[in-house]
């Protein structure tokens, strides 16, 4: 069988597995992510030395470090992803919850109903976690899902499935449910990208580059976003302990994710005070700044800003700094600039706060806090699927319910249209 055979037959196993999928009960599914969650620990050796093959191919390979600690599997990830499943096993099942329901004047009863969206397909990068969080969350929103991992987690991510599809094994569940693609090959994403009879949405998780290609050639509808360009304000009523602890969080805990922090906005009335301080802080943690002239003035190890460095997902120790004048100036800036990801205002000012919440066009508005929260589990999805900067379906970090979607139901009692 050729390439494009051999995903076309997996696409239609998953489509027929679906079905069963969707008719699961909610202690069945929450019992099989549980022995996924048990299993995973159980083979932490295992999957620490498959992913050791990929790490020491993405170094041959000339991986940055950011891929590379994106791609790494350690005993606290791998507990990490079990918690996961665990997780995700503790919330309450969306499939068949009634969202609303109404009376007509003919006294029909009308009403919305959560149904599990079908196939999904999950085309990743260098996250072997992934495997994990996709497989809980499409199954326990009662979906089949199709996953094609990237070469530099081929190791990785194909362990984790074989562990997490044994477990489907043993509770009598066809392992087509939870498909891998066993090709590396672009060949692979161009096939699977076609089987819009089988497959309901892809969601591709990975590089900008990777995601608009899979924009340009799907024929399926894709759930996407581009890059995480993030902004905070420090307004002028800012409390500047706060502002420097939400700052360093967002910057340097994790520099390599969509929701750290890419640009800082500070309010002209307190930059004489606080650049220096805040320059002075990040300098120390080999953070290179680059600012526009006010910020420069302030901070005079500051390299000049670029246009381009407005638009930047850095992805590592540096941070675009500019001054503004007000409150109106910083939205217009996160409008033109933002990626529609998560942006953030330290402020004392509730007026601003209400403000900045309604008028920021962003899938996550953070006030007084970091913009690393913008993420599935730190907001109480359990693990996310993904992130969506786009309106349709779903807008932000993706959970259960945004797996599903909803049916009309309707109860009559003999009722007939006139």
């Amino acid at each position: 069988m050729t390439i494009a055979e051999q995903i076309a037959a997996i696409a239609r196993e998953a489509r027929k597995s679906s079905h069963l999928i969707a008719r699961l009960s909610t202690s069945v599914k929450n019992d099989l992510l549980t022995a996924m969650a048990d299993a995973l620990v159980a083979a932490t050796g295992q999957l620490i030395a498959e992913n050791r093959n990929d790490l020491e191919a993405g170094e041959r390979k000339g991986l940055s470090a950011a891929m590379l600690d994106r791609l790494m599997l350690d005993e606290a990830r791998i507990r990490g992803m079990a918690d996961g499943l665990r997780e995700v096993a503790a919330l309450p099942d969306p499939v068949g919850e009634v969202t609303k329901m109404w009376k007509r004047p003919n006294d029909l009863m009308v009403g919305k109903m959560r149904i599990p969206l079908g196939v999904i397909g999950i085309i990743y990068e260098a996250r072997p976690n992934v495997t994990a969080d996709a497989a809980a969350l499409c199954l326990k929103a009662g979906n089949a899902v199709i996953l094609r991992g990237g070469s530099e987690a081929f190791h990785s991510s194909r362990a984790i499935a074989a562990i997490l599809r044994g477990e489907m094994v043993k509770a009598g569940i066809p392992e087509a449910a939870l498909a891998v693609i066993p090709f590396t090959e672009r060949e692979g994403v161009l096939e699977m990208l076609k089987q819009e009879e089988s497959i309901d949405l892809i969601i591709p998780r990975g590089g900008e580059s990777l995601i608009r290609f899979v924009v340009e050639h799907s024929r399926i509808p894709v759930i996407k976003h581009y890059k995480g360009v993030c902004h905070l304000f420090v307004d002028a009523t800012a409390d500047f302990d706060m502002a420097e602890k939400i700052i360093i969080n967002a910057k340097t805990q994790r520099p390599g994710v969509c929701n750290a922090l890419e640009t800082l906005l500070i309010h002209k009335d307190v930059a004489e005070l606080f650049v220096p301080r805040i320059a002075a802080t990040l300098g120390g943690m080999k953070v290179e700044l680059r600012g526009d002239d006010c910020f420069c003035q302030f901070a005079p190890a500051a390299v000049p800003a670029s246009e381009e460095d407005w638009y930047a997902e850095y992805l590592e120790l540096i941070l675009a700094c500019r001054v503004v004048d007000d409150l109106d100036e910083a939205m217009d800036h996160i409008n033109m600039y933002g990626s529609l990801h998560t942006e953030a205002i330290v402020t004392s000012d509730y007026h601003n706060a209400q403000r900045f919440i309604r008028e920021v066009n962003s899938s996550c508005v953070v006030v007084n806090a970091s913009t690393r929260f913008a993420d599935g589990n730190q907001l109480g999805l359990g693990a996310e699927i993904g992130i969506s900067t786009t309106k349709l379906h779903s807008f932000g970090p993706m959970g259960l319910e945004d797996l599903t979607t909803t049916k009309f139901i309707v109860y009559g009692d003999g009722q007939v249209r006139a």
